[in-house]
């Protein structure tokens, strides 16, 4: 197999699974998933600060299960919905959702395209994967929600109550589909085809029968010019590291803090997508601490992953300001603390 077919083959997988996972998650915002979520959130126990965790566990959770693009396009809306119904600081739970879209994109192969570029041709199934993942997981989870409550503790205490309101929800194909995905991706070593198969499904059933899922709706969602462009870039990436051996020895031979080091600062020049396609093109002496670079590193900048950039659209949309500034300051926090933890249990 020449170096280019290679590279196309352990790249394609990636792409194809997320553009499913935005179809499931889209189609499953239409049935009130999400909105349901969004108000278990606002109805969170222990004022606007018991709101926050709420919020950012459930956008943890979107995460690890529906990747973390998906979480970032479908629970920043949902995360200011339930800081607005309870008049409180917005700004906790606008960033707090991306930092921990970025942060908790660790734990399954589906997560985050990056898991899927690094472990493709390093065997092993999806269960394995997050049994090696999951308490640095974990570390990251709760080291994002410690440094975002400190960062807007006095800010959340002046918040208001919130009127309990029962958000219509019917179990469909979304639901459905996501149930499936979160199945494929422990089960299989290659979920992409089974999450694609399950996106396509549900949207062709929620055209059907709800006629509620335009094309042209679809196509915004999963933009696939944009995902086009990256793979593109990331399939470029990777077939120059390996026909020029120019990242031969980059990682071979790191520690595991220095590997995540180097993975982080990367995110921020070069994006985590090329990023993980340049690295994994060769031998890797501690491919998950590359990985803990890679996800929480993009906290450093919104350069740093497609989903940040997602992140600043989709808050403009909600009328919500962002701070280039405010997000590297807090972020870079964030980096440290989950990075640290993170990279200290996998040193155990």
């Amino acid at each position: 197999m020449t170096a280019l077919s290679h590279t196309l083959a352990v790249t394609w997988s990636p792409f194809v699974l997320v553009t499913g996972l935005l179809l499931i998650g889209r189609v499953a915002a239409g049935e009130g998933l999400f909105a349901l979520v969004g108000s278990w959130c606002a109805r969170g126990p222990g004022g606007a600060r018991g709101s926050l965790v709420v919020t950012l566990l459930a956008v943890a959770l979107v995460t690890a299960v529906l990747n973390l693009d998906t979480s970032v396009v479908f629970m920043t809306p949902v995360a200011l919905h339930a800081a607005r119904s309870r008049s409180t600081d917005e700004r906790a739970f606008l960033y707090g959702t991306v930092f921990m879209s970025n942060s908790a994109s660790l734990l399954l192969v589906g997560s985050n395209l990056t898991n899927l570029l690094v472990v493709a041709d390093r065997g092993g199934g999806g269960s394995d994967f997050a049994a090696r993942t999951v308490l640095p997981w974990v570390a990251c989870v709760v080291a994002t929600l410690v440094v975002v409550l400190a960062w807007r503790w006095r800010a959340l205490g002046a918040g208001t109550g919130v009127d309990a309101q029962r958000v219509p929800f019917r179990t469909g194909p979304g639901t459905l589909g996501a149930a499936l995905a979160v199945v494929a991706m422990l089960a299989t070593r290659q979920p992409a085809l089974w999450v694609l198969g399950a996106g396509l499904v549900a949207a062709a059933v929620d055209v059907v029968v709800r006629r509620r899922l335009a094309l042209r709706e679809a196509l915004a969602v999963t933009n696939p010019v944009l995902l086009g462009a990256l793979f593109v870039v990331a399939s470029a990436v990777g077939w120059f590291a390996r026909t020029s051996g120019f990242a031969a020895d980059a990682l071979a031979h790191r520690s595991v803090v220095a590997t995540a080091v180097v993975a982080a600062l990367t995110t921020v020049v070069i994006n985590n997508l090329p990023a993980a396609s340049f690295y994994a093109a060769h031998a890797l002496a501690h491919p998950f601490a590359l990985l803990v670079g890679l996800d929480v590193g993009p906290n450093l900048a919104v350069t740093g992953a497609l989903s940040s950039l997602l992140w600043r659209r989709i808050a403009a949309r909600e009328g919500a300001a962002t701070s280039l500034a405010t997000f590297s300051g807090v972020g870079l926090v964030v980096v440290v603390v989950a990075g640290a933890a993170a990279t200290w249990l996998l040193g155990l």
